[in-house]
């Protein structure tokens, strides 16, 4: 290649792995089957941490979460862990480097101001002009806010997207709307059609702005990680998206009902946790409304709740073919590598569950990944188990810039024929003040098979993937897959061992 190639990171928050075209699902993706038809498509990828902060903070640095201390949201990661991830990486090495979109790198709903702009009780110092430096990225647009779950508060208590929202001064009003349930309403309080004009959510205004990012790009080549928030809940999208699926027309989960008895202790004790009634005062229980309830999963409410899923999906997808688009019309799509991820996954009423936690199963463990670019075959794809903390690897590879060793490792081997994968990682030190229970619940991912295990208890649960693809039947202390567990528990056990004390508490979010 003549000159350096830019590297184009989209994300999306809560995506499970199933819902793109080629899964069969029926979620209307096409720009995103266009990466897969014009690169590879990786049907086992996993997520390093089902929750959004340590998963984001895996794909910056390309550390396990025990490695860069992030082992739960509310914990902040050690500023120079993040000068040498993706965003510090390729600035140095001479890109233009941005991020555009939700970060939740740092968190949010905290107990004291952290001085980080991504906290509710330091935004105010940066102001509206800010654009970074910030975790490495040179160039930031971001949100404060970026779910409905969360009340709204006027500047200075906002960024770029809050600011931009506030025009007129009707940012309350907007943020209002955006709550008003259009009627026929849905069977579920957390999701419905939402009133508020699809142009002021926030899917348009992060494609509008990296649109802008490829037109007006310099002589530099580029690193963006343009990171859109949907389809985390609540689950809300306007018109037309709101409409696009019919409720009779979704697949909804085929095992809709809790079955704890068949599990180990802790889906127990976490379910009901979530029953007790919510802190008041909450700043993520916005209108009193607790949202980390699942509520009634009947089949009305989990076909709204599905269809609703699908059409912000099929939203966030509109938007990737405008970037497809700009690259190609700049003469930039054959000089670029664009990879699509999801940070993780979503229940979506698998075994009764929404949204997410300590239970791993498929739904949340296992997230969208393609990527295009130059060099990289066609419609491929690989069934090794990889993971989004190998974003960074690859990424670095293909540009040929010189990386710090990480846990991840790069896709090219894969798609070149000369090295396969036996299993991916994740990990996740479950805290009983925010989820119920203290754990160390460490997941492998192996061709065939899921284990997810606490260290502390040595309990947990084995599923065979292959035979048993909805995870119905759980082997973990059945006599005859006792080989197969001891062999995964080396694969868990096989983790480098430079594990660095978990990052403070800083807050919940």
């Amino acid at each position: 290649m003549s000159k350096a190639p830019n590297v184009l990171l989209i994300s999306t928050d809560q995506q499970r792995g199933d819902c793109i075209g080629p899964e069969g699902r029926g979620v209307r993706t096409p720009n995103l089957d266009k990466i897969g038809r014009n690169g590879v498509r990786f049907s086992k990828c996993i997520t390093p941490h089902p929750m959004c902060q340590a998963a984001r903070a895996s794909i910056l640095t390309g550390k396990l979460p025990y490695s860069h201390g992030v082992r739960d949201n509310g914990r902040d990661m050690d500023l120079s862990l993040a000068d040498q991830g993706l965003g510090g990486l390729f600035s140095n090495a001479g890109y233009d480097t941005y991020f555009i979109g939700k970060a939740h790198l740092s968190s949010q709903q905290t107990f004291e101001p952290t001085g980080r702009p991504e906290c509710y009780k330091s935004a105010g110092d940066f102001g509206p002009e800010w654009r970074g430096s910030y975790m490495g990225f040179d160039d930031v647009q971001l949100m404060l806010r970026p779910h409905h779950h969360t009340q709204w508060y006027p500047a200075p208590e906002a960024l770029h997207y809050e600011y931009w929202l506030d025009q007129g001064g009707k940012g309350e009003d907007r943020w209002t709307r955006a709550k008003d349930r259009l009627q026929p309403d849905t069977a579920h309080f957390q999701t419905w059609r939402s009133g508020l004009e699809a142009p002021w959510h926030s899917s348009p205004w992060i494609g509008d702005r990296t649109v802008d990012m490829i037109r007006n790009k310099g002589d530099k080549p580029l690193m963006a990680w343009v990171s859109f928030p949907d389809p985390h809940p609540p689950f809300l999208s306007p018109e037309p998206w709101c409409d696009m699926y019919d409720r009779d027309e979704v697949t909804i989960a085929r095992h809709p009902t809790l079955d704890l008895e068949a599990r180990p202790w802790w889906h127990r004790v976490f379910v009901e946790d979530r029953a007790k009634p919510i802190k008041q005062g909450a700043e993520h229980n916005a209108g009193g409304v607790d949202w980390g309830q699942k509520g009634d999963l009947n089949e009305v409410a989990l076909r709204d709740l599905t269809r609703i899923y699908f059409g912000m999906i099929s939203s966030v997808d509109y938007e990737i073919g405008r970037i497809l688009q700009a690259l190609e019309e700049t003469g930039e799509l054959e000089h670029t590598y664009v990879i699509f991820i999801s940070d993780h996954g979503e229940w979506l009423g698998d075994h009764g569950l929404l949204l997410k936690g300590p239970m791993l199963y498929d739904g949340l463990l296992r997230v969208p990944c393609l990527i295009q670019g130059p060099d990289i075959p066609k419609d491929r794809v690989i069934n090794d188990p990889v993971g989004t903390i190998d974003v960074l690897a690859t990424a670095t590879d293909l540009a040929g810039i010189a990386s710090p060793d990480t846990h991840g490792k790069s896709w090219r081997p894969l798609w070149d024929g000369t090295e396969n994968r036996d299993f991916a990682l994740a990990e996740y030190e479950v805290d009983a003040l925010r989820s119920a229970v203290d754990m160390d619940l460490m997941t492998v991912r192996s061709g065939r098979y899921r284990m997810s295990m606490d260290l502390k208890t040595d309990t947990g649960e084995l599923y065979d993937m292959q035979d048993d693809p909805d995870e119905m039947v759980n082997r973990f202390d059945d006599p005859d897959f006792a080989a197969i567990r001891r062999e995964h528990h080396d694969m868990i056990r096989s983790r480098p061992n430079d594990m660095i004390p978990v990052s403070p508490r800083v807050g919940w979010h």
